[in-house]
Protein backbone atom coordinates (compact mmCIF):
# COMPACT_ATOMS: atom_id res chain seq x y z
CA UNK A 1 0.00 0.00 0.00
CA UNK A 2 0.91 3.47 -0.63
CA UNK A 3 -0.33 6.78 0.92
CA UNK A 4 -0.20 9.14 -2.29
CA UNK A 5 -2.46 12.09 -1.65
CA UNK A 6 -5.08 13.88 0.70
CA UNK A 7 -8.04 15.85 -0.06
CA UNK A 8 -9.35 18.81 1.56
CA UNK A 9 -12.87 20.14 0.44
CA UNK A 10 -14.12 23.81 0.55
CA UNK A 11 -16.45 25.92 -0.79
CA UNK A 12 -14.27 28.42 -1.95
CA UNK A 13 -11.65 26.61 -4.48
CA UNK A 14 -9.78 29.43 -6.44
CA UNK A 15 -9.20 30.73 -2.50
CA UNK A 16 -8.14 27.37 -1.15
CA UNK A 17 -5.47 27.26 -4.11
CA UNK A 18 -3.97 30.14 -4.16
CA UNK A 19 -3.30 29.64 -0.57
CA UNK A 20 -1.60 26.60 -1.02
CA UNK A 21 0.32 27.46 -4.28
CA UNK A 22 1.93 30.36 -2.69
CA UNK A 23 2.62 29.27 1.15
CA UNK A 24 4.45 25.99 -0.80
CA UNK A 25 6.00 27.48 -3.95
CA UNK A 26 4.37 25.03 -6.16
CA UNK A 27 1.81 25.16 -9.34
CA UNK A 28 -1.68 23.13 -9.06
CA UNK A 29 -3.13 21.09 -11.48
CA UNK A 30 -6.87 21.74 -12.66
CA UNK A 31 -8.41 19.23 -13.68
CA UNK A 32 -12.35 20.26 -13.76
CA UNK A 33 -13.44 23.70 -12.11
CA UNK A 34 -14.26 21.98 -9.15
CA UNK A 35 -11.08 19.69 -8.60
CA UNK A 36 -7.04 20.52 -8.21
CA UNK A 37 -3.79 18.85 -7.08
CA UNK A 38 -0.66 20.16 -5.90
CA UNK A 39 1.90 17.40 -6.09
CA UNK A 40 5.13 16.80 -4.17
CA UNK A 41 7.94 14.53 -4.61
CA UNK A 42 6.04 12.35 -1.50
CA UNK A 43 2.31 13.19 -1.46
CA UNK A 44 -0.21 15.20 -3.65
CA UNK A 45 -2.50 17.93 -2.02
CA UNK A 46 -5.85 17.64 -3.37
CA UNK A 47 -8.54 20.09 -3.16
CA UNK A 48 -11.83 19.87 -4.57
CA UNK A 49 -15.72 21.73 -3.93
CA UNK A 50 -18.21 19.52 -2.42
CA UNK A 51 -19.81 19.21 -6.29
CA UNK A 52 -17.60 16.13 -6.88
CA UNK A 53 -18.63 14.52 -3.94
CA UNK A 54 -22.31 13.23 -5.46
CA UNK A 55 -20.14 10.34 -7.18
CA UNK A 56 -19.51 9.06 -3.80
CA UNK A 57 -23.39 9.59 -2.30
CA UNK A 58 -24.85 12.77 -0.72
CA UNK A 59 -23.55 14.51 2.12
CA UNK A 60 -19.92 12.51 3.10
CA UNK A 61 -17.79 15.43 3.81
CA UNK A 62 -18.38 19.35 4.93
CA UNK A 63 -16.24 21.91 3.77
CA UNK A 64 -13.97 23.72 6.69
CA UNK A 65 -15.44 21.00 9.16
CA UNK A 66 -11.88 19.48 9.61
CA UNK A 67 -11.63 19.19 13.82
CA UNK A 68 -8.77 16.30 14.00
CA UNK A 69 -6.78 16.58 11.04
CA UNK A 70 -2.96 18.16 10.64
CA UNK A 71 -1.60 18.65 6.99
CA UNK A 72 2.13 18.21 7.48
CA UNK A 73 4.48 19.69 4.86
CA UNK A 74 8.55 18.91 5.24
CA UNK A 75 10.03 22.01 4.59
CA UNK A 76 13.80 22.52 4.40
CA UNK A 77 14.19 25.59 7.05
CA UNK A 78 10.46 25.86 8.90
CA UNK A 79 11.51 29.26 10.26
CA UNK A 80 13.00 30.81 6.96
CA UNK A 81 8.84 29.58 5.74
CA UNK A 82 7.76 31.14 8.49
CA UNK A 83 8.98 34.37 7.16
CA UNK A 84 8.04 33.78 4.05
CA UNK A 85 4.55 33.10 4.97
CA UNK A 86 4.12 36.54 6.17
CA UNK A 87 2.16 37.94 3.53
CA UNK A 88 -0.52 35.49 3.77
CA UNK A 89 -4.03 35.01 5.52
CA UNK A 90 -3.08 32.68 8.08
CA UNK A 91 -4.14 32.15 11.71
CA UNK A 92 -0.54 31.09 13.54
CA UNK A 93 -1.50 28.36 16.37
CA UNK A 94 2.52 28.26 17.64
CA UNK A 95 5.26 30.21 16.14
CA UNK A 96 8.50 28.01 15.00
CA UNK A 97 9.14 25.84 18.16
CA UNK A 98 11.58 22.84 18.58
CA UNK A 99 9.44 19.84 19.63
CA UNK A 100 10.11 17.05 21.83
CA UNK A 101 10.37 14.75 19.50
CA UNK A 102 13.39 16.58 17.45
CA UNK A 103 11.26 18.62 14.66
CA UNK A 104 11.10 22.44 14.37
CA UNK A 105 7.44 22.80 14.05
CA UNK A 106 5.41 25.99 12.77
CA UNK A 107 1.69 25.16 13.02
CA UNK A 108 -1.09 27.32 11.24
CA UNK A 109 -4.53 27.57 10.02
CA UNK A 110 -5.41 27.69 6.52
CA UNK A 111 -8.31 30.03 5.16
CA UNK A 112 -10.68 27.29 5.68
CA UNK A 113 -9.65 26.45 9.28
CA UNK A 114 -7.49 23.61 8.40
CA UNK A 115 -4.58 22.76 10.52
CA UNK A 116 -1.49 22.99 8.91
CA UNK A 117 2.06 21.85 9.93
CA UNK A 118 5.22 22.81 8.31
CA UNK A 119 7.92 21.26 9.79
CA UNK A 120 11.77 20.76 9.59
CA UNK A 121 13.83 17.65 11.40
CA UNK A 122 16.50 18.84 13.52
CA UNK A 123 18.00 16.13 15.34
CA UNK A 124 19.99 13.47 14.33
CA UNK A 125 17.02 10.97 15.23
CA UNK A 126 14.32 12.84 13.32
CA UNK A 127 16.26 13.00 10.07
CA UNK A 128 17.11 9.40 10.55
CA UNK A 129 13.45 8.28 10.81
CA UNK A 130 12.30 10.86 8.58
CA UNK A 131 14.53 9.87 5.61
CA UNK A 132 13.61 6.73 4.99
Amino acid sequence: MNFVSIRLITDDIKRLVAFYEQATGLAATWYTDDFAEIATPSCTLAVSTTRPLALFGSDIARPAANQSVIIEFRVADVDESHRALAGLPKSVVQEPTTMPWGNRSLLFRDPDGNLVNFFTPITPEAIARLDR
